[in-house]
Parts: structure tokens; C-alpha cells; sequence
């Protein structure tokens, strides 16, 4: 069964992820972003989710990180709690 660990940011619209977004595609620490700016409490550990399967997240997650690049930030993904961005750390088929 396909697992995988990520990090993400949350934040309550959508200007304010694209530019975090930009910021990180500049050279800024997804994880120091993370923690000044996601209002998500995984915020404290840089966005760390850990490591997770499909199923045990809300599905607009799931859909970015079983499917798309590791390695890259996605986003902004909208779900019923805001505006995320999403950096896939590792994937296992």
C-alpha cells in the first residue's frame, strides 16, 4: 500500500499562499515559512505531517501527494480548512 510523508502550510486565503509560495520559490525555508505563517498546528514542526497513506488525510491532499512530483511545492490546494501548500518529502508505490 502507497504511503508517504509531506509538509505543509495553511493559511486562510489565497493571495496570501501564492505569495508564500513565491517567497519559498526564492530560496526561503519551507520549514521557517511554515512556522512564522501556517495557522495549521503542524506550523511548530515546520509543517511536518509525518508519514500517512491514502485515506487518512482530506482528499484534495491526497490527490497532490500520490500524484504529483516529489521534491516540489504544490499548491495552493483548497480545502474545507483554507489555503495549503504542500512539499512532498518522500513516496512509496
Amino acid at each position: 500500500m502507497a504511503k508517504a510523508s509531506a509538509r505543509h502550510l495553511l493559511v486562510s486565503d489565497e493571495q496570501t499562499c501564492l505569495d508564500l509560495k513565491k517567497q519559498i520559490q526564492d530560496g526561503a525555508d519551507f520549514g521557517e515559512v511554515a512556522k512564522k505563517h501556517s495557522s495549521c498546528p503542524s506550523g511548530q514542526r515546520g509543517g511536518d505531517l509525518g508519514e500517512f497513506r491514502p485515506g487518512q488525510m482530506v482528499p484534495e491532499f491526497d490527490t497532490v501527494v500520490f500524484n504529483e512530483a516529489v521534491g516540489e511545492v504544490h499548491g495552493p490546494v483548497k480545502t474545507q480548512f483554507g489555503y495549503h501548500l504542500l512539499i512532498i518529502d518522500s513516496r512509496e508505490d
